[in-house]
């Protein structure tokens, strides 16, 4: 083979990568046992190969060097399944069930039904068509008989708030537990995740009465030890000592039954510059505070450790303060469903 330094110090490392693909590091082999004179026997028993791929692989080394120890042809292409086996496929996800009892169905499990479909022809069915049945999306369908009226008022105020008017969306968010760790935390550290003990203590719970300006991104927060109509009506109150006397204020809030009792309403009818919008049952989606509540989870809420409800309270408020110093609306705008589904051609 008459190698170089160079080549010679080239396919060793090859033979030593393990990230290298099998049937490269046997060519590297091949020409590192010619050129140390091994016989075309021992060659084939030591690399379990045949004459021809000795003859091939040689020649192509003496003729390109090391160029010429790639594949010319890595493979082919999967085969393109009929529109009937998809049809076929397809019927079955969709149609039916597994006979095992299982909620649904996998790529071998159902190779294993059909008998004479492959998993990974299966899967680049599925893949074609954007059929997913290991996904499970959970939804909730409003029973509000005035669920268009009542949307298109909550989203007019976010789209087209009325002149010298502020918006607020009002909720509260209940229980909040104030969990200690029994165990010491392991921090984060390179190659590990921060660890919490599986163990923990309650150490009370907490509700937070939060109002988010749909203009200024900026958040009202309040604790309580519950949150009843009456404590509602105490964060009203401060809600409307935030802004100017005699402010237009529009509230948006759900229809629990403590937003619509009858300390509620005496609140109103005192405060005529006061106006509730109430979101449709099952339609707390539209309240743009519960995006904040979800943020507030996943930065404090989930991670944290509190060694009492005071310390749960302090650091609520403290994430509150730091979100009111760089305060960023949310982006409200129409999105067209149908836009993002794609459609299956098989009926």
């Amino acid at each position: 083979m008459n190698l170089t330094e160079s080549e010679r110090d080239q396919l060793l490392a090859i033979t030593r990568r393990r990230t290298v693909e099998a049937a490269q590091a046997r060519r590297a082999k091949l020409i590192l046992m010619l050129e140390d004179g091994e016989s075309r026997d021992a060659v084939m028993s030591h690399l379990e190969c045949d004459s021809r791929f000795i003859s091939r692989w040689s020649g192509r080394f003496l003729k390109e060097r090391l160029a010429g120890m790639y594949a010319r042809h890595p493979g082919r292409e999967p085969a393109q399944p009929t529109a009937k086996l998809e049809a076929r496929v397809l019927n079955h996800t969709l149609k039916r069930k597994p006979t095992d009892g299982s909620t649904h169905w996998s790529s071998r499990k159902l190779a294993e039904e059909l008998g004479n479909v492959s998993a990974s022809a299966i899967l680049r069915i599925w893949r074609k068509h954007g059929v997913q049945p290991h996904r499970l999306e959970r939804h909730m369908v409003s029973n509000d008989p005035d669920f268009e009226t009542k949307a298109a008022d909550v989203i007019g105020l976010y789209l087209n708030p009325p002149a010298h008017a502020v918006v607020f969306c009002v909720d509260e968010k209940t229980a909040i537990q104030a969990l200690d760790r029994k165990d010491r935390m392991l921090p984060l550290s390179p190659g590990r995740a921060e660890s919490h003990g599986f163990e923990y203590k309650r150490n009370g719970t907490l509700s937070l009465f939060a109002a988010l300006n749909t203009t200024t991104g900026e958040v009202l927060g309040k604790t309580a030890p519950r949150h009843t109509s009456e404590q509602f009506v105490a964060f009203l109150t401060d809600v409307v000592a935030s802004q100017d006397e005699g402010r237009e204020i529009h509230v948006i809030c759900d229809n629990v039954s403590s937003h619509k009792t009858e300390r509620v309403r005496d609140f109103l009818a005192e405060h005529r510059n006061v106006q509730i919008h109430y979101t449709p049952t099952y339609s707390s989606w539209l309240n743009q505070v519960e995006n904040w509540f979800s943020k507030i989870q996943r930065d404090v809420i989930t991670r944290g450790v509190f060694t009492s409800v005071k310390d749960l309270d302090r650091k609520l408020m403290r994430y509150i303060r730091a979100n009111n110093k760089d305060p960023k609306p949310i982006k409200w705008k129409y999105d067209d469903p149908s836009r993002r589904i794609r459609p299956v051609p098989f009926q």
